[in-house]
């Protein structure tokens, strides 16, 4: 399912859309089934409360455009979405809608609901101008544990909606614990986005990671374990595509790191060691005016709230080592954040798969639709439309790109690398799965999946191979049937 797949779906929307003419319920919301599948990608953001969606959020857009306080604005769904400029617009008593001021408090960006409450708004819509918005929309959630059980309800009717396709492609799942709560309401969630199919768009994120290891220079080791073991609890039920460790604050503070922040963390890898791991045992202290470190309190104070005591000894570490500039010191500490590595799931899993994920979308929400009418017309549409959704090789191969994030397969480390490319996991154009250069010749290309297909079928039969890693190699050879097939037509 690629773009194929989007003309298969506008195709069964438009005529059920005749068979529906008269109806307007249905008609409506075939209509937005329609506008949704060109729009871009929805990605929403779930987990429980004080997970660190909104701060994720700031550091995958590289801006911070979500109020991190726990205020109203934080209680209601809020989709940030591209736009020429910064706008706001708050939607309630099912349809009135109010301009909502962007504020900034003490450095940290609010929305100002004025006399509304989070109770009266149905949800907020964020325009921004940020690259990060042109091909994917994020969908803020209130956190799914909230003592209010009208807060999570919310989050619920967005991800869960009766009769009716999720308000979401795909989820990023943010987890601290991993307890009963998280995995019924990713049940929910895999029922829902996935359907019959499963969940297709779901991928775990250890969020705060870096207090996993009490802010220590290893804290990111001890959370991929975590993640790891969260990841094989998991994968046993079907609900997520693997767990990322991600330092979410430290993520933002180094995409938006400024060059006295540079400076004043040069200075402290200058102070005595001992001044400088005295005062490390709390934020507190750190910021303390009595402190004998060689940056003033107030800046203290504001590394401890934008990088943590994590960023803070990485990088006075990192510069230590010999980090010479503020651009080499960010790019270090994004990467050390688990920022990159989250951000390549989501384009693997997500963006490079947005059109199989939005006609999935749609054609669930058609499948519903129809379901509530027994009319002949209908039922010969319904078989259509099962019929695309049964089409899951491209699912199999999300579902595998996760589990191999965390399972490991009896193959050699060249073998599983061309695997892992085989089925999309550094891109879905046929010349990258197949390990060519862009420019490379039909021939060649087909040529090269001839002797995928035979290599990966004999690998999956083959006796002395576990049962996972015959799983894997019987779907890297579907991929490289699929790149043959497309190929014919050339």
């Amino acid at each position: 399912m690629s773009g194929t797949a989007l003309t298969r779906a506008r195709g069964l929307i438009g005529a059920a859309r005749e068979v529906y003419s008269a109806e307007p319920g249905a008609r409506a919301h075939l209509d937005e089934c329609a506008r949704r599948i060109d729009e871009p990608l929805r990605v929403a953001l779930a987990g429980s409360l004080k997970a660190g969606k909104s701060t994720l959020l700031n550091s995958l857009v590289g801006q911070d455009i979500a109020p991190t306080d726990a205020t109203e604005c934080t209680r209601v769904v809020t989709w940030y979405r591209s736009g020429a400029t910064p706008t706001v617009t708050a939607w309630y008593d099912g349809g009135r809608s109010a301009n909502v001021p962007v504020q900034r408090r003490d450095g940290s960006l609010s929305f100002d609901l004025g006399g509304l409450t989070a109770s009266d708004v149905d949800r907020l819509d964020v325009e921004w101008p940020a690259r990060a918005l042109e091909q994917t929309t994020i969908i803020d959630t209130p956190g799914t544990s909230s003592l209010s059980r009208d807060v999570s309800a919310r989050t619920l009717r967005m991800l869960t909606p009766e009769n009716s396709a999720s308000g979401a492609d795909a989820v990023v799942y943010l987890l601290r614990t991993l307890n009963a709560t998280d995995v019924q309401f990713l049940g929910q969630i895999g029922a829902h986005v996935g359907g019959d199919s499963g969940p297709l768009g779901v991928v775990g994120v250890l969020s705060r990671a870096d207090e996993v290891g009490a802010g220590r220079l290893e804290a990111m080791e001890s959370a991929r374990d975590v993640a790891s073991r969260f990841a094989a609890e998991l994968e046993r039920t079907g609900l997520c595509q693997g767990v990322v460790p991600v330092a979410g604050l430290l993520a933002l503070g180094a995409r938006t790191l400024r060059e006295r922040e540079y400076e004043a963390f040069r200075a402290l890898s200058a102070a005595p060691a001992e001044d400088l791991q005295l005062a490390m045992l709390s934020a507190d202290r750190f910021a303390r005016a009595d402190s004998p470190l060689p940056v003033d309190a107030a800046t203290r104070e504001q590394l401890a709230h934008r990088f943590g005591l994590f960023g803070i000894r990485l990088a006075v570490t990192l510069i230590t080592l010999g980090t010479v500039d503020s651009s080499a010191l960010a790019a270090e500490l994004v990467q050390r954040s688990g920022l990159n590595e989250l951000r390549q799931v989501i384009d693997v899993q997500f963006g490079q798969r947005a059109d199989q994920l939005k006609a999935h979308s749609a054609l669930l929400t058609l499948d519903r639709v129809l379901s509530l009418d027994p009319g002949a017309e209908a039922a010969g549409l319904r078989v259509e439309t099962k019929r695309a959704l049964s089409d899951v090789h491209g699912f199999q191969e999300i579902r595998l790109l996760g589990r191999l994030r965390s399972t490991g397969t009896s193959l050699s480390v060249e073998d599983g690398t061309r695997l892992q490319r085989l089925i999309g996991g550094f891109g879905i154009a046929d010349t990258a799965r197949l390990g060519l250069p862009p420019d490379a010749t039909v021939a060649q290309q087909r040529d090269t999946a001839l002797g995928a297909v035979r290599h990966w079928r004999a690998w999956s039969g083959h006796p002395l191979v576990d049962q996972f890693t015959a799983r894997a190699c019987t779907v890297a050879a579907r991929s490289a049937e699929g790149v043959l097939a497309r190929l014919s037509g050339k």
